[in-house]
């Protein structure tokens, strides 16, 4: 489906919901004229109702919708007092209205001019009411109809302004509203509205189903049959599967729009000029991403401004326009959503961001010595940095950047920075379309199945022993011409608490006992800019899996995200690469202090 077509069907949907609420709010009105709240809701809808239209293109709609809302700004203000004749022209009109927004759906021709005309006439006795687009003879009379000078009228005074017209026009007029008469039908909307827990609930439902076809699938295997059999019920789960993740995928442009108003009020407190600029709006995510992200973003816009921009003085002497830009945008590559925040600022100096380390005690002289400058840059998200000179009411406190950290870490995203002085920085998240299913590669060690996320696993290589050399209390080798550090997970996971990773030769185990004729099985992992290699036991596959979190007494445990059910029946944890690495070089830079 085109985007023009889904945002025509979005407006069928809205346009439907506020006639339907129109008759209601008649109806409660007409039992009590003096009902305030039902006034202000009609004038409410049909004012964003014409806006609607207005932008959707449809004008029969916006000129009748305007209509009701000149009525209804009457009313309001006590120019016009409702009785019997005014709701029969003002159910006439919705009726019509409804016809109007069918007709969308099914183009056909539909006579408004008369009882448009009907209620301009009410609104002229009423007050100076100016006649827009018309080419109808009759409206041209209308125009030079007397106005009356009392302060409040009766609609019923419609038959004494009409005999200031010719009869034959007056009878012109009758005929018009008597031809555009409709039988008043009940119409249903093609949309229907689904909270967001009932299609999460659904989502669960459609995972437990898919273990469920897998089980099936691995047990008949097990009987001598071929998978090949199971194809077409493959194929309705999958279809099943990823169309109710379609229906919770919303488009980023929900969210980048909020933007315009946070950027314009932090521009406003630290006296800048600012533009933001969306592109990529289209680009559609899972709903609960975008929330996930929200707060996120907005620190990140926040600090474009304050830490990026520089003031309108500094940009004119270094050469540049006044007013800096802010880049807002979003693309997608298959099943990732990419999220760029770039701005034209003073570019980050990885120098200063290292000063600032050392001084907040973030990591030590002798780490620091040896950190590259893609890990100076992601100092920036450590709990607690900040790189303001100054405290304000947008920075300097040093929390914010670490939020944006642990919520991508928290969906399985990564962060990227690219910047260069004096021309500017670019933030770019690397987020996962939907959260429902992801990519993993399965291993067994010590006979027990794990996962790996794909988001995070850059290559599957084999090292034999001697490819690996000790280093301290560590392990590494080369990959593509970069050192590497390597660990054995077996290594790891028989630690009782991460703390004990500073243990002399707590690496150098599984490698002492090591063959030398062994070939071992290496998943190359990455994460801030980091890369390691985890020696598994042994490769089974790779899949697409359900992940569900951990819950007591297991959730706290850092080495992993959550859990899945194979199609054995087995529960397979998916490992939270992000913390193990994480822990990893957190010990590494403890270690040199």
């Amino acid at each position: 489906m085109g985007k023009e077509q889904e945002y025509r069907e979005i407006f069928l949907a809205e346009a439907q919901e506020s006639q339907e609420q129109l008759n209601m709010l008649f109806t409660d009105l007409e039992k009590d004229i003096n009902n305030k709240r039902a006034i202000d809701a009609i004038f409410r809808i049909t004012h964003t109702l014409k806006g609607n239209a207005m932008g959707m293109g449809f004008a029969e709609i916006a000129e009748l919708g305007h209509v009701m809302e000149d009525v209804f700004n009457e009313v309001k203000t006590g120019k016009l007092t409702l009785d019997h004749s005014l709701f029969d022209s003002l159910y006439k009109a919705n009726d019509v209205l409804s016809e109007l927004i069918e007709a969308i759906k099914t183009p056909k021709t539909v006579r408004y001019k008369g009882i448009k005309t009907k209620l301009e006439v009410i609104l002229k006795n009423a007050r100076g009411y100016v006649v827009t687009e018309t080419t109808n003879p009759i409206d041209q009379n209308i125009v030079q109809l007397k106005v009356s000078n009392e302060p409040s009228i009766q609609t019923s005074d419609f038959e004494n302004v009409a005999a200031e017209i010719s009869g034959d026009q007056v009878l012109e007029i009758e005929e018009e509203i008597q031809e555009e008469e409709t039988t008043v039908k009940i119409i249903l909307s093609d949309t229907v509205q689904v909270p967001v827990r009932k299609l999460d609930a659904l989502l669960n439902i459609v995972g437990e189903l898919i273990i469920e076809k897998d089980s099936i699938i691995a047990k008949f295997t097990e009987l001598g049959n071929k998978a090949s059999e199971f194809a077409r019920l493959h194929r309705i789960t999958s279809d099943l599967q990823f169309g109710v993740m379609d229906v919770r995928l919303v488009q980023v442009g929900f969210l980048f729009n909020k933007f315009h108003r946070i950027l314009r009020d932090v521009a406003v407190i630290e006296d800048k000029k600012v533009d933001l600029i969306l592109e990529g709006t289209e680009i559609e995510i899972d709903r609960n991403i975008i929330r996930t992200m929200s707060d996120s973003l907005v620190h990140m816009i926040r600090n474009s401004v304050s830490h990026g921009i520089e003031t309108p003085e500094k940009r004119k002497a270094s050469g540049k326009s006044e007013t800096g830009k802010v880049y807002l945008r979003a693309r997608n590559e298959k099943d990732t959503v990419f999220i760029e925040i770039e701005d034209d600022g003073a570019g980050i100096d990885h120098h200063v961001i290292k000063r600032k380390a050392l001084e907040k005690s973030i990591i030590t002289k002798e780490y620091a010595e040896i950190m590259t400058r893609d890990e100076v840059l992601m100092l920036i998200f450590e709990p607690g940095f900040s790189n303001a000179e100054k405290i304000t009411e947008v920075s300097g406190r040093g929390v914010g950047m670490d939020v944006v950290k642990r919520a991508t870490e928290s969906i399985g995203g990564k962060i990227i920075i690219e910047t260069e002085i004096g021309k500017g920085s670019k933030f770019i998240l690397s987020l996962p379309s939907s959260m429902a299913v992801k990519g993993a590669l399965l291993f067994e060690l010590g006979r027990q199945e794990f996962a790996i996320p794909l988001s995070y696993t850059e290559a599957v290589i084999s090292l034999r022993k001697a490819d690996i050399h000790k280093v301290n209390n560590g392990l590494i080798s080369t990959y593509l011409g970069h050192t590497i550090s390597v660990i054995f997970l077996k290594d790891m996971y028989e630690q009782n608490k991460s703390k004990s990773f500073t243990k002399e030769n707590t690496f150098h185990a599984s490698y002492d006992e090591l063959d030398a004729a062994v070939k071992l099985d290496v998943v190359i992992v990455s994460y801030a800019n980091k890369m390691v290699g985890l020696v598994v036991d042994k490769l089974l596959q790779q899949k697409e899996i359900v992940e569900k979190t951990l819950s007591n007494p297991v959730d706290h445990i850092e080495l992993f995200s959550g859990a899945t059910i194979l199609g054995n029946g087995n529960i397979c944890l998916v490992l939270d690469i992000a913390a193990i690495l994480g822990n990893l070089f957190r010990e590494k830079n403890n270690q040199l202090a």
